[in-house]
């Protein structure tokens, strides 16, 4: 980087600026506490309450990461980090943005270090397209309804409210490690099979993957995920286990059972000794299967395993304007909104850095 004064190379005529003195560079697994207190900073600021654990910013900064993630800070001019921008190759045609600036900096130098961070994620998600050969690209990110800082800076940016999903949670009781019981009569539950070694079933996760893939092409914002892609992503989640995918079964007497329905969970971590959560990361049902309660016996099926495990809850996140209705079965099984947000959009074309 020959111009510290960007976050990284640009072909603009005029790009935005970061303040005097100020500087930007790449950001390693050894930034992870900074930038996890600008994160839990900026929680509070917004919602009174930080919620991000610091495993998941190692996650992002790992190694492993690193294929998929760009990540660069801006510092001023004691060195500090302040911001936080990143784009991470999502799937083909999908590119996942974050940037996050200190709520401590006046209303001008934000509002000038932001503009400058999503200069960035541009050229960053340029950079995936072409590298994908395509020649546009989603840059996908989010906001919260009351942060009208953030959603000024997402405006002023080419960026467009499209949707607004529901954050929901359900709290686990004693009698739900009997959620699962009694099941279902047309599908059968049951967890991805494992060999002695602990690792899962290959033919069990390319079920789990082709049920996702088919359950979700009505959806909205459906960005196709390859298989290996889709592995990948989903390990290298801190809270990742193999024993947290469930794949439901079709049970009719005249015809050999199948994969209609898959969930996929991971262990949502407790802040300062709080009891650790379930995270229901994935929930698909093919069109073919539904009607039969495969949904309902997925889920009673991680409730159980939550309440097993001693977990405080299980949350997850719908559509608002959910085409299945989900939100409707959520809430008959206990889920009730705790937040709502909001997903912001931007179509990046390769051949033009506007």
């Amino acid at each position: 980087m020959t111009d510290t004064t960007r976050p990284a190379p640009l072909d603009r005529a005029t790009p935005p600026s970061l303040p005097p003195g100020w500087t930007a560079r790449a950001a390693g697994p050894a930034d992870a506490p900074a930038l996890h207190a600008l994160l839990t900073a900026h929680e509070e600021a917004v919602t009174g309450a930080a919620s991000s654990h610091r495993s998941t910013v190692d996650a992002a900064l790992s190694p492993a990461a690193a294929p998929a993630q760009r990540h660069v800070l801006a510092l001023d001019d004691h060195g500090r980090v302040r911001a936080w921008a990143s784009a991470q190759d999502r799937a083909a045609g999908r590119v996942l943005a974050q940037v996050v600036v200190d709520p401590a900096l006046d209303a001008a130098t934000a509002d000038a270090v932001a503009a400058t961070a999503f200069t960035w994620v541009d050229d960053a998600a340029r950079a995936i397209a072409t590298e994908r050969g395509l020649t546009t690209t989603q840059a996908d990110t989010g906001a919260l309804p009351a942060d009208e800082q953030r959603r000024r800076w997402l405006a002023a940016a080419g960026y467009r409210h499209t949707r607004s999903w529901l954050q929901m949670t359900r709290p686990t009781t004693p009698d739900d490690v009997h959620a699962d019981t009694p099941p279902p009569t047309r599908v059968r539950v049951r967890r991805v099979r494992r060999g002695e070694d602990g690792m899962p079933d290959g033919a069990d996760l390319m079920a789990v993957h082709v049920v996702l893939e088919e359950s979700f092409t009505d959806h909205f914002n459906y960005h196709p995920e390859r298989f290996e892609e889709l592995v990948a992503r989903l390990r290298a989640d801190p809270g990742h286990r193999w024993d947290h995918w469930w794949l439901a079964e079709s049970v009719d007497p005249d015809q050999p059972s199948r994969p209609v329905g898959a969930l996929v969970a991971t262990v949502s971590p407790g802040r300062d000794g709080a009891p650790d959560g379930t995270y229901v990361a994935y929930l698909g049902v093919l069109r073919s299967g539904r009607g039969r309660g495969a949904a309902r016996a997925l889920l009673a099926a991680a409730v159980a395993d939550a309440a097993r495990r001693g977990r405080a809850h299980v949350a997850l996140e719908v559509d608002a304007d959910s085409p299945t209705g989900a939100d409707r079965l959520y809430e008959s099984l206990g889920f009730r909104t705790a937040a709502v947000t909001q997903s912001w959009h931007r179509d990046v074309r390769v051949d033009d850095p506007s």
